[in-house]
């Protein structure tokens, strides 16, 4: 009987225990003794009001699909089970099934007929369901009316384009892409690709990356409705726009099917979270596209930049790289196919002028991406068993081929390509070909050997025996694309030495020379753009020499037609540009030269690096000022839109180094936000290097702390500075950076309540706090000048009021510090939260026992800004409604206080304090705590 009793009793006993976590608000403990009481329990009755007090817990914690289940296993047992049947109905209501939760709640109606809960419940469920209907069908019918408009073949243009917008809008929206989708959406946006015009394909494409964006479920079964076949067929147009946007639907659904759409599918998980398959055929499909001739070349330049975007990991912590050794396996040898492309020849494939650079710099994520040893290997192995099944000496294309895929590796892995350079054979080929009739053979080798004296230790084998082979083409070739080439090695071997004048490779003034013919080329508009970029190409070596940078940034036609080639559409320009702004602004990384050092190394006769006359600050300030007067800027922001991989994460950085140069006279930074320099730095501020981000934020901080937000930072995009200047104020930064972070964001927060709230969102309130600590006056200063305007934010104005912090302290503490412009910033915050908030005004005077003192000081203070504001803090004391708080004051020297500046007569240059101090007076004496005086006549 006894051990009965003991069974019955567990399941009791743990149910109570639950009920109190419950009320206590414990709702996790709760669950956990719902759980075990579960689990004891063998009463139907019993179990079914655990499940539906299980139930009320998961209410609680949002997790709606459990509550329904808790909550049906109670009905169950009792179909007349009241708070279970309405437990249900709120959990479906948050689940969006909204006709069961309306039955479960008639059900309620129907046992409990005048509940005022249940009636209320009832009639809002009734209407929301007919607006629903009402909007579920006049959606349907827009949805056939678009199509029937776009695949109408009479309609007209302006109406055709009109839908097209409208059904892409619509796609963009959750219920609309489901009601698209429903509605036969799909077979219908593949009518529209049948038609064949590249406006219905574009606007079909895009309404199906509407469809597939965070659904994981409606990405599937697009996928799978389409065919991944079709979709790459679309993406194979030679149409630039169409392959982008195709390229764009493929993002959507891998960011769908790997982890961006957080929906709870309850039951039918199992139907859609498995899409290896699919993931495995998209990959497989990419891969056959690359080295497809069927495929245009922006085709191939899209799904080269798919698979660098999807295939390596985006961090190295990740242990699963089995996505890069599967490309490997199945695709490396078609990449490389595409880096031995050579467009002069025949019978090559469709290539962009960016493709093989992109090519590049997928080998190049691939290689990164390797964990070991073997698998290194392993890739190069593959890259050699490739280039000794292309040499051969009897057909010169086919060894053409394989040198130009060494260029392709060279300027992707490089080490991989280098050790290839090192076979033997290969560079007695590449210096033969230099020497050949066929002009197509000169530019390959010749292109070879410029990339392959990229690393300085390399290059010294070239000082020694490329030199004078190049020197030989330069001077003996008519052919203007050779010599450029030509010209550009020995650009590259003459800067070997860097930025450092003491290791120049060639005699004084050679450089200089070889920089002006490279200017000469890229201002030739005959000259064909591809090997006009070459110039720039040889810029970005020669620009380590400060004679060359001066003289370019006085050439205003070289700086211009540089610009003007940085904003084309070929892409591969982008890095020499880079490092061409990056030495002409002194933007890269100096070593610092230390005096003893310097002294020591003379002793005992090492080289010591020296700077150039012209790499000092004046002259990198003059260089600056021309750079941005020949437009700078709207070039960087054109760049920065670049929608390839080859915009990467080191270009990135060069580029927001620039920024950061361009940036540091305040008197410049409106010239930037003229030219779009605001909005492109966002981009570059949330990815790429960690160094990259923190300079382009730093640029940010700067811009956004003299810039109206709206004119720098249009629309939406203001929001998206917020988190790179919060994340400026860590500690580990510089002290510059966060004080021009802090300056930023006061005047982002004295700009709207939306950006407070982002601001405090963002978790920079305890980051703003800290600095307030600081004991750098001026970023002690700009800390509180930002907290005062935030202030004004009711979730600043909570924090303040919450126990156990020393947040008010601090700003009453502030308060009485010596420095002016803290006292003002420090006193504002303080009359505006004690306005805001009256509680603050007794919390105050508990904080700490100075209140009284530091007060009295800021109402006898000098400046009448300060003054003003602690008279306000006064005025705020005597109107919060503390009795006993108003009464100390007027008994306190504060009333002399008072009585003297509100008794002096009018004067503008102190109005404001004194006629706050008689507002004071007067309130006192409604408050009855002091008789009523004459006021000066």
């Amino acid at each position: 009987m006894n051990l009965d009793f003991c069974q019955m009793g567990d399941p009791i006993l743990l149910k109570d225990e639950g009920n109190k976590h419950f009320q206590a608000g414990d709702i996790d403990k709760a669950i956990e003794c719902y759980t075990n009481a579960l689990k004891e329990c063998t009463d139907k009755k019993v179990k079914a009001v655990i499940y539906r007090n299980r139930c009320a817990c998961y209410l609680k914690k949002e997790s709606y699909t459990n509550a329904v289940s808790d909550a049906s296993k109670a009905i169950d047992v009792d179909s007349s089970d009241i708070k279970a049947l309405y437990r249900r109905c709120q959990a479906l209501e948050k689940l969006g099934k909204l006709d069961m939760a309306f039955k479960d709640v008639q059900r309620c109606a129907t046992i409990e007929p005048k509940n005022k809960t249940f009636l209320e419940t009832l009639r809002r469920l009734g209407a929301e369901i007919q607006a629903k209907l009402k909007t579920t069908f006049s959606t349907d019918s827009r949805v056939q009316d678009m199509f029937d408009i776009l695949l109408d073949e009479e309609m007209d243009k302006e109406k055709k384009e009109k839908a097209a917008n409208n059904l892409i809008v619509l796609s963009r929206e959750d219920a609309g892409a489901e009601r698209i989708f429903q509605n036969n959406g799909v077979a219908l946006l593949l009518n529209m690709v049948e038609t064949g015009k590249p406006e219905m394909i574009l606007a079909a494409v895009r309404a199906l990356s509407g469809m597939c964006t965070g659904h994981k479920a409606r990405a599937m079964a697009i996928v799978n409705m389409m065919g991944v076949d079709k979709i790459c067929s679309i993406m194979a147009l030679d149409n630039e726009e169409i392959a982008l946007a195709t390229c764009n639907l493929f993002q959507c659904i891998n960011y769908s099917l790997t982890g961006g759409d957080t929906r709870d599918y309850g039951k039918e998980a199992s139907l859609v979270l498995d899409a290896a398959k699919e993931l495995k055929t998209i990959l497989l499909a990419l891969l056959e596209m690359i080295a497809n001739k069927k495929v245009s070349g922006h085709g191939r330049d899209q799904a080269l930049n798919l698979l660098t975007k999807n295939v390596p990991r985006k961090d190295k912590k990740e242990k699963d790289h089995s996505r890069t050794l599967f490309t490997i396996d199945h695709g490396l040898k078609k990449i490389l196919k595409v880096c031995g492309q050579v467009s002069e020849l025949p019978d090559q494939l469709p290539l962009t002028e960016n493709t093989q650079l992109i090519a590049s710099v997928l080998l190049n994520k691939l290689y990164d991406d390797l964990k070991c040893d073997p698998e290194r290997t392993n890739f190069r192995e593959i890259c050699d068993e490739y280039i000794k099944s292309k040499i051969d000496p009897n057909n010169m294309d086919k060894t053409l081929h394989a040198i130009n895929t060494i260029s392709g590796l060279l300027q992707g892995p490089f080490d991989v390509g280098n050790s290839l350079v090192g076979q033997q054979g290969v560079m007695e080929m590449m210096v033969a070909l230099c020497g050949s009739e066929r002009e197509v053979d000169q530019m390959v080798a010749v292109e070879a050997l410029i990339h392959a004296s990229t690393k300085m230790s390399r290059a010294t084998f070239f000082i020694t025996n490329g030199v004078s082979l190049l020197k030989d083409i330069y001077k003996k070739t008519k052919n203007e694309r050779i010599k450029i080439r030509a010209l550009v090695g020995l650009c590259k071997l003459g800067s070997a030495g860097g930025d450092d004048y003491a290791l120049r490779q060639f005699a004084e003034g050679s450089t200089e020379k070889l920089a002006k013919q490279c200017r000469k080329w890229l201002c030739n508009p005959q000259i064909d753009s591809k090997t006009r970029k070459w110039a720039i190409e040889g810029l970005a070596y020669l620009t380590n020499d400060a004679d060359v940078k001066d003289d370019f940034v006085e050439d205003e036609l070289a700086m211009k037609a540089m610009f003007d080639l940085a904003k084309s559409r070929d892409k591969t320009i982008l890095y020499a540009v880079a490092c061409t702004l990056v030495n002409c602004t002194n933007s890269y990384d100096k070593k610092e030269i230390i005096p003893e050092l310097v002294q020591l190394a003379k002793f005992s006769k090492q080289h010591v690096p020296e700077q150039h006359p012209k790499d000092k600050k004046d002259f990198i300030e003059r260089r600056v000022k021309r750079l941005l007067k020949a437009g700078v800027t709207s070039a960087l922001a054109v760049m920065v839109k670049a929608d390839s991989a080859i915009l990467t994460d080191q270009t990135k950085e060069m580029l927001a180094r620039v920024f950061l140069a361009l940036a540091d006279d305040p008197r410049d930074r409106g010239t930037i936000v003229a030219q779009g320099g605001g909005k492109a730095l966002i981009p570059l501020a949330l990815e790429g290097t960690e160094k990259g981000k923190v300079k382009a934020s730093f640029a940010l901080a700067k811009i956004a702390a003299v810039s109206n937000p709206e004119i720098a930072f249009p629309g939406e995009r203001v929001y998206e500075v917020i988190r790179p200047l919060v994340s400026l104020l860590h500690t580990d930064k510089e002290g510059a950076e966060n004080y021009e972070a802090l300056r930023g964001l006061t005047n982002l927060a004295g700009f709207s309540e939306k950006l407070r709230i982002k601001l405090v969102k963002e978790k920079a309130l305890p980051e703003i706090e800290n600095h307030m600590f600081e004991e750098n006056e001026k970023i002690q200063l700009a800390a509180t000048e930002c907290m005062c305007n935030l202030v004004t934010c009711k979730e600043v104005q909570a924090r303040y009021l919450e126990d156990g912090n020393d947040k008010l302290k601090l700003l009453v503490l502030l308060c009485g510090e010596d420095d002016e412009k803290l006292q003002i910033a420090a006193a504002g915050g303080l009359a505006m939260i004690t306005a805001a908030e009256k509680k603050l005004c007794t919390k105050m005077t508990r904080v700490t026992v100075q209140w009284l003192e530091i007060l009295q000081r800021l109402c006898l203070h000098t400046n009448p800004n300060i003054q003003h504001r602690g008279l306000v803090i006064v005025y705020n004391m005597l109107c919060s409604d503390d009795m006993e708080l108003a009464k100390k004051l007027i008994k306190s020297e504060m009333l002399e206080i008072l009585s003297v500046i509100g008794k002096a007569e009018d004067n503008p240059k102190r109005q404001d304090p004194i006629d706050v101090a008689r507002t004071c007076l007067v309130k006192a004496m409604d408050l009855g705590l002091i008789k009523p005086f004459s006021s000066p006549s």
